[in-house]
């Protein structure tokens, strides 16, 4: 029988206690092995616990109180990383992943109940808090949704893969931890139109034989309405005559020259393109377009939530400076309860969009700001109310400075990355306190989580 992808069990044998990993053939080079009990969850996704000979091991596939075998991936001095292959004593928390073969390469917490999700988000969160900002929580609510943990995603980059020189090619993403390819039919964390547009680029490159190795990847974009918009990474021009057709819900098609110098998917020189080359967005009775490289949340019903409690937080007939606000989704969303909303952002193309969706919205009362935040700190006076939605980065100090300096009645900062937003805000402390904190689940399945503090002046 032939298979797009070929399966082996790296173990065979089944205890009463035994969990064995199945594992693409093309990936497994069994190297180092080593048994360890997990102790616990840390921040960035891992089981912690401390090998034999006293390293301490970031295991991916394990949680608290199993004992695991691992393959080492990686040693560094003190410390090593791997995958847990055998699950010695498995979890009360352990179930079976959706998508056994690839799933740790994109959504490595497929492996336990959401329950344990939601606990382990806000364990790790709160030891956060505390270790890098000295921030203590009693408690730290998270926001999720169990009945829609796949499906969710609205955008997804895939590489290409072939196993041989005569096989067709194929979806895949990488193994985590390595430069292999893992083959995929698509992600089970995609809304639904994601796959389908995938599958029919990768229906038409099959169709016109093109190289695998003229291709970079190909980045897919929904809107949460059925419909996408698509992009094809290229290395070298394709010579063909015929390219994809488009439907109602395939919006646009474009190929991008990519340099192969370069490891990301940034567009070089437009090579082709037809239909759409942006989406709509309707979002709290607001809508927005934003184009395929565009930053905009990733789970849009947990971010709706997310944009309700920052308009209670700051309240009607504001004037509000959106700080890092991309194509305006969140201060657009206050704007026609807010007295005034600034814009400010630096790239160039979401504030194109984000002039765009004022006029689409008829709004008067907002304006874009095209600049880095730490160039037009002028935007922050003390009679405005301030959103933060920085990149992992975190915030500049120039507008911490500002910020302190002015003392605006209320922040509300919004953060992918808990360990900036912790340091950040323990600097705004002095003059600041906190006055709630609340974790957003707009990642399932993987390690990622949300982070939403209010700030009121002292």
């Amino acid at each position: 029988m032939e298979l797009s992808i070929c399966w082996r069990l790296v173990f065979v044998l089944r205890a009463r206690h035994l969990i064995s990993l199945r594992l693409p053939l093309n990936i497994v080079t069994v190297r180092h092995m080593e048994r360890v009990t997990i102790e616990k969850m840390v921040f960035g996704g891992q089981g912690m616990g401390r090998l034999a000979d006293g390293p301490i091991a970031f295991v991916w596939n394990a949680l608290p109180g199993e004992e695991v075998e691992i393959e080492v991936i990686k040693k560094k001095h003190g410390y090593r990383e791997g995958i847990a292959r055998t699950i010695l004593q498995p979890s009360v928390d352990r179930i079976e992943p959706l998508e056994p073969g690839s799933y740790l390469s994109t959504s490595p917490w497929q492996m336990m109940t959401f329950e344990a999700e939601q606990r382990y988000k806000t364990e790790m969160a709160r030891e956060a808090f505390a270790k890098l900002g000295h921030i203590e929580f009693q408690a730290l609510p998270i926001e999720g949704d169990a009945s829609a943990l796949y499906g969710y995603r609205n955008k997804i980059e895939f590489s290409f893969f072939t196993e041989t020189r005569e096989s067709p090619l194929q979806l895949c993403f990488y193994a985590r931890g390595s430069h292999q390819k893992i083959a995929v039919e698509g992600s089970a964390l995609a809304e639904p139109i994601i796959n389908e547009v995938a599958h029919r680029v990768l229906d038409w490159l099959i169709a016109q034989k093109i190289n695998r190795l003229d291709l970079k990847t190909l980045i897919v974009r929904s809107n949460g309405q059925g419909q996408a918009i698509a992009a094809l990474f290229v290395k070298e021009t394709l010579d063909v005559d015929v390219y994809p057709e488009l439907t109602g819900q395939f919006k646009g098609f474009q190929i991008y020259y990519s340099n192969p110098k370069s490891p990301a998917s940034v567009p070089t020189d437009l090579l082709y393109s037809q239909g759409d080359d942006f989406l709509l967005v309707d979002i709290q009775s607001v809508t927005m377009r934003c184009g395929l490289l565009s930053f905009f949340q990733v789970n849009q019903p947990i971010f709706a939530k997310t944009l309700t409690d920052i308009q209670t937080f700051l309240g009607p007939q504001q004037h509000i400076v959106d700080v890092y606000s991309g194509v305006g989704s969140i201060g657009l969303t206050l704007a026609s309860k807010a007295a005034s909303v600034t814009l400010v952002e630096s790239n160039s193309e979401a504030c194109a969009y984000a002039r765009q969706n004022v006029a689409l919205n008829k709004f008067t009362n907002v304006s874009v700001v095209e600049a880095t935040a730490e160039r037009v700190v002028e935007e922050i006076v003390g009679d405005r109310m301030i959103i933060l939605d920085p990149p992992r980065a975190g915030v500049h100090t120039d507008v911490i400075d500002r910020l302190l300096e002015v003392l605006p009645p209320k922040i509300a900062y919004l953060s992918c990355n808990i360990s900036t937003q912790a340091r950040d805000i323990q600097l705004l402390l002095g003059s600041y306190k906190i006055v709630h904190a609340a974790l957003y689940n707009y990642f399932p399945r993987t390690p990622h989580v949300e982070s939403l503090v209010f700030l009121e002046r002292r």
